[in-house]
């Protein structure tokens, strides 16, 4: 093999990598939707690690950002970080993540990896009508930002800029100042 294929693999790779868990392209949004263009994001019902329910609709006057991911995948491993960041900078005012795992595998191989992070937000494991709810999850990471009155704001699909979720998160939170 010649130096300039052995050097491009690599590249390559990566590019794969950061492009995202699937053969979509991204998808960024971009700015987050007017107030009167957003549609609900379906409710579900899953279990966390503890055993707990957890419902979309419990979190109504939060600012809450969902993404979908799986242990495997290159993308939300860079994210996931970010992510738990965002947990801690902004949930004093009104936001939360809540993470939904896509391994087959369910919480025999998720329940450990969360704990290794020490993930800080809730993580759920998807089930078939969630899946399909959110419209059959193709690609991962797949990520909703989802504003105070429950509807979508933005989604992503592949690996975005930390500031565009930044950006997003604080104009959702600032835009809904003094709900709760």
């Amino acid at each position: 093999m010649t130096r300039f294929a052995t050097g491009l693999i690599p590249v390559c790779a990566a590019a794969l990598v950061l492009a995202g868990c699937s053969s979509a392209p991204p998808v960024n949004a971009g700015a987050p939707k007017g107030a009167k263009e957003r549609k609900k994001a379906p409710d579900f019902a899953l279990k966390d690690s503890t055993g707990q329910t957890v419902r979309l609709s419990d979190y109504k006057g939060k600012v809450v950002l969902l993404n979908f991911w799986a242990t495997w995948c290159g993308p939300c491993k860079i994210e996931i970080p970010w992510f738990m960041e965002f947990e801690q900078k902004y949930k004093d005012r009104g936001f939360a993540v809540l993470g939904v795992a896509m391994d087959d595998e369910g919480w025999e191989i998720v329940k450990p990896y969360v704990e290794r992070l020490k993930v800080n937000y809730r993580v759920m494991v998807a089930t078939e009508e969630v899946d399909n709810a959110y419209g059959g999850v193709e690609s991962l990471p797949t990520s909703y930002v989802i504003d105070r009155d429950g509807n979508v704001a933005s989604r992503h699909v592949g690996l975005v800029s930390r500031s565009i979720y930044e950006q997003e998160i604080e104009n959702l939170l600032e835009s809904g100042r003094g709900k709760k």
